[in-house]
């Protein structure tokens, strides 16, 4: 696994490293001694899957407020993403700013987002589907969200946005 460090405080764009021979090629995409070793949460408590069957969708800004804050690696199984990380920790030097890194099915790219940061993606294809490894288990009262439109961000969406929930839409304004 090969691990470049993102914009975003503690944030890391993950490439996987293949082994090819003439069936195809065989990779790691997690590594608890791989991850460790880089200073990374290790631990899992759930995984999940999202499913979109249209261009344009938009999912977030979603985080869950400590103490159920939470770190998450995520790929692309099928299409493509733009995937977004936004740091909303306030001694952070990050703090407001985001990243965006384009995930695939084809370039086997992973984000990981450390705890404190919300998440956000649209997707650039029809039926796209993302997979998440997420260390903390889903807590509803601890669920937060930014509208993906919020000024205060300034994320430059690469395509009209075709389906977003009325939860999505519903998000409050930033107020810092």
């Amino acid at each position: 696994m090969i691990f470049t460090p993102l914009e975003v405080e503690e944030a890391w764009l993950i490439d996987i490293e293949p082994r090819e021979d003439e069936r195809g090629f065989f990779a790691r995409i997690w590594c608890r001694h791989e991850l460790g070793a880089q200073g990374l949460d290790t631990g899992i408590a759930q995984e999940s899957i999202s499913q979109n069957r249209r261009r344009g969708t938009l999912r977030g800004f979603h985080f869950q407020r400590a103490p159920h804050d939470e770190s998450k690696i995520v790929h692309c199984t099928r299409g493509a993403i733009y995937d977004v990380i936004l740091d909303l920790r306030p001694h952070s030097p990050t703090f407001l700013q985001w990243r965006a890194v384009e995930l695939t099915a084809e370039n086997h790219r992973a984000i990981y987002i450390p705890r404190g940061c919300a998440h956000a993606f649209q997707t650039l294809g029809d039926d796209a589907e993302v997979a998440y490894r997420i260390s903390t288990f889903y807590a509803p009262q601890a669920a937060g969200g930014f509208r993906y439109d919020d000024p205060a961000f300034g994320v430059a969406w690469p395509l009209p946005v075709s389906v977003i929930s009325q939860r999505d839409l519903s998000w409050p304004a930033f107020q810092d």
